[in-house]
């Protein structure tokens, strides 16, 4: 599709193979990094194979902005849903507050409708610049510090803890674990080869029950006496309580832990003094690309059959602005109207977009966005829509 608002010398494409050296030297200015040779040939190794849409903004034939909408899959509710993950996003200095960004993102959220990425996720430079075209904060990132006292207590355990190499073996464990959350990735081979061994070297230790199968993991590193945990990935407490005894082994060569968790974790209710160092901050943003097909797709809650009726404005993906009834069965299957026929303005919710991605993905409730204005409507209206949204934590361990 055409983007919006170019003028006469502006133009947006694809971003080829041809162009990846000027790609890389704006990069490595933007996010201000550099690489080596041999860096920037794995770089070009993704660039070929990973599944994505690349699009830049040429000024007289010249590169002045860019961005990578990665093809990924999120889980929402267990369901995995198409999801186009918006990275790179970069502009030369002599082209920035001239809106090239902005038509990049209405371009990439045309492309992404029209392959059926109902959803898009970013990692923000600036919250409130990306909450200006949709995307709304989706999860946070919450890391413990653990001085070597204040661990878990190491406790016997059936099955064992082995070290083992390569991904075949966690790649399971991730996904069941990973399908639990709001907005973890359903990763690939591909990732686990190029992302994952990348972002998060060190050890694999892997925990089985006494019957053979994979319950839990760690990626971890140690260095300068601490111990880091890249993922901590437990089925059951009794995976769980053995791969924390397993930290613990490691006692006598370090002096303290950090680990990534869910924001719900409850870590605390386990140590005997619950007075450690915790740390949550916002972390990446999500956005429905297509209202109606996100709706349509949508694991709601069952119940009793029911209709709402929502107002939704989305001023930079026009194509949601508007009026939707979505009628719920007993099963939660869902059937959407957009027929000004069918609507019931004194029944409707109304909310701009990124409140409603926020909403959707279990990030806020109806009722914190109804105590700060951002959903607007009848109250047993606002309980009932409450009451169909599955109850899931959201939470991602990765990063692009």
């Amino acid at each position: 599709m055409e983007a919006i608002g170019m003028s006469a010398d502006e133009q947006i494409v694809s971003l080829d193979l041809e162009r990846f050296e000027e790609s890389m030297a704006l990069s490595q200015f933007a996010f201000q990094f550099k690489r080596s040779t041999s860096e920037l040939e794995e770089i070009k190794y993704n660039f070929i194979h990973e599944p994505a849409d690349r699009w830049a903004v040429l000024i007289d034939g010249q590169l002045a902005a860019q961005a990578a909408v990665l093809n990924l899959q999120t889980y929402i509710a267990g369901r995995p849903f198409q999801m186009g993950g918006v990275a790179g996003v970069a502009t030369w200095p002599e082209y920035r507050r001239q809106g090239l960004v902005g038509k990049l993102l209405v371009h990439a959220l045309q492309e992404m409708r029209v392959k059926g990425q109902t959803l898009s996720f970013l990692a923000p430079f600036a919250f409130g610049f990306y909450r200006k075209f949709g995307w709304g904060t989706y999860t946070d990132a919450k890391t413990y510090t653990l001085l070597v006292n204040q661990l878990p207590k190491r406790t016997t355990y059936s099955g064992k803890i082995e070290r083992v190499s390569g991904y075949e073996r966690v790649a399971e464990i991730y996904e069941v674990y990973a399908s639990q959350f709001n907005g973890s990735l359903q990763r690939s081979p591909l990732w686990w080869e190029r992302r994952v061994s990348k972002r998060k070297p060190g050890q694999i230790a892997l925990f089985t029950d006494i019957d053979g199968n994979g319950q839990g993991y760690l990626i971890y590193e140690v260095a300068k006496r601490e111990l880091n945990i890249h993922e901590f990935i437990y089925l059951n407490e009794e995976a769980r309580s053995a791969l924390w005894s397993f930290v613990g082994q490691h006692d006598s060569m370090i002096e303290r832990v950090v680990v990534n968790a869910p924001v719900d974790d409850m870590l605390t209710d386990l140590l005997p003094d619950p007075r450690v160092k915790q740390e949550i901050v916002p972390y990446f943003m999500a956005r429905i690309v297509d209202v109606e097909a996100f709706i349509k797709l949508y694991p709601f809650t069952g119940g009793e059959e029911e209709q709402f009726y929502l107002k939704v404005t989305d001023t930079y993906a026009p194509w949601n602005t508007g009026e939707y009834m979505i009628h719920i069965d007993v099963k939660g299957e869902v059937n959407v109207s957009r027929d000004p026929q069918l609507f019931k303005p004194d029944n409707a919710l109304e909310l701009e977009i990124g409140d409603l991605s926020t909403l959707m993905l279990g990030y806020r409730t109806t009722a914190q966005l109804s105590s700060l204005n951002r959903i607007r409507g009848p109250l047993h209206a606002i309980n009932r829509l409450h009451r169909r949204i599955p109850e899931r934590t959201t939470y991602l361990l990765d990063f692009f």
